[in-house]
């Protein structure tokens, strides 16, 4: 079967495809998004298990970014003074996957003096979103149906993560247009790739390609930015490189706790394009991952990398048990002020969508690690932050 899914992942015939969905071939700068997206079909095909209906999914994770690419350096080229936008002080919510990044997203999210890209904007960025149609814009309907495909193909997908297409969505499905992007190894098993991911890649090219995204949309619809992604974990100082004015919230969990909860989640993915996915091999590699996440994010601010009063810390466990006065002291802590209708719209927020609390999806024992090792290993980022250990299922 290699051959054939190489021949339907050959890079250049995935380009020949976008180039006619968009209508253009220009992708604008060379800032290395050909070699990152032949390393990473090098992998799908050589590591990643796919099966028949994986190897389709997989060729429209490369073709849609692209085309997304193609569009937006076609529009820009024809209105340069896009590339005069602004992004004054975003603010970017990070951490450990499964740290409850998601629902404080959401509800800040809904302070409409904020700013989030929405799932539909950011999968369909052309044409430009404008204010009056915001709301009703045709490419909401098409969006939403296509969640409510893939929740039929992978059935508890949305109680694992929820998602809308008016809800806000994370940065990783922004940088897929450089290649060099978490989405990947998330949906698909890609070692080699995570590993040049982690330790080897510029990302430099994917927050510039960030940035032009985030001035495509605002071109239509402005405001102070509120963004989100546990990627950024990983590269914060890159982040801050181009983003020097960048606020950061920061959510705090026990690690034992989150790689038990996002390899379940990792592998219940994977499952979507592969056969053989399995819960203890997502384990292995959210591990080493988060380990390397927690000890980079505690050097970089030794390090002043990473200024203390720049970042906004969240604990996990505070923020489940009080929701809003969690927020209220984000804001306080923002210099912000938590307007009444803000409010408001966060408490109708939580009170439609209450969550199941994490289900009892998944279970320390079916990770395969050594709890009693990997807790040791974590200890330092546990007395900084004063992270409690939660008890594991």
């Amino acid at each position: 079967m290699t051959s054939a899914v190489q021949a339907r992942l050959d890079p250049a015939k995935l380009i020949e495809q976008a180039c006619e969905l968009a209508g253009s071939d220009d992708f604008g700068a060379d800032d290395g998004w050909r070699e990152n997206l032949s390393r990473m079909v090098d992998d799908l095909v050589t590591e990643a298990d796919l099966s028949p209906l994986g190897v389709e999914i997989a060729a429209a994770d490369v073709i849609v970014p692209l085309r997304n690419r193609l569009q937006i350096t076609a529009w820009r080229t024809e209105h340069p003074e896009i590339a005069e936008e602004r992004i004054t002080q975003p603010i970017f919510i990070l951490g450990q996957p499964r740290t409850g990044t998601t629902i404080l997203y959401d509800l800040l999210s809904q302070d409409p003096d904020l700013r989030a890209p929405l799932t539909w904007e950011v999968d369909h960025p052309f044409p430009v979103p404008q204010a009056e149609t915001y709301l009703t814009d045709p490419r909401i309907d098409e969006t939403q149906a296509q969640l409510e495909m893939t929740e039929q193909l992978m059935p508890g997908f949305m109680k694992f993560h929820p998602m809308s297409a008016r809800g806000g969505q994370e940065c990783v499905r922004i940088t897929a247009g450089t290649f060099c992007s978490m989405i990947f190894p998330t949906q698909y098993r890609l070692p080699n790739y995570q590993h040049w991911l982690m330790y080897e890649a510029d990302h430099a090219a994917a927050y510039r390609y960030h940035r032009q995204y985030l001035q495509h949309l605002q071109s239509g619809v402005p405001g102070q930015w509120l963004l989100k992604s546990p990627a950024h974990l990983w590269t914060l100082d890159t982040l801050l490189a181009e983003y020097p004015d960048a606020i950061l919230v920061q959510t705090h969990r026990d690690p034992l706790g989150v790689i038990s909860s996002i390899s379940a989640l990792i592998a219940h993915l994977q499952k979507l394009a592969s056969d053989n996915a399995t819960v203890q091999r997502a384990a292995a590699q959210c591990a080493a991952e988060n380990i390397l996440g927690l000890d980079r994010l505690m050097t970089w601010v030794d390090d002043g990398v990473i200024s203390r009063d720049r970042v906004v810390n969240v604990r996990f466990a505070d923020f489940m048990q009080d929701p809003l006065a969690t927020i209220g002291a984000v804001y306080e802590r923002l210099g912000r002020e938590l307007t009444p209708v803000a409010e408001q719209r966060m408490r109708a927020h939580l009170a439609a969508n209450p969550g199941d609390g994490g289900g009892n999806r998944y279970t320390w024992a079916d990770t395969g690690l050594d709890a009693a090792e990997l807790r040791e290993r974590v200890r330092a980022y546990q007395d900084r932050y004063d992270v409690p250990s939660e008890t594991l299922r």
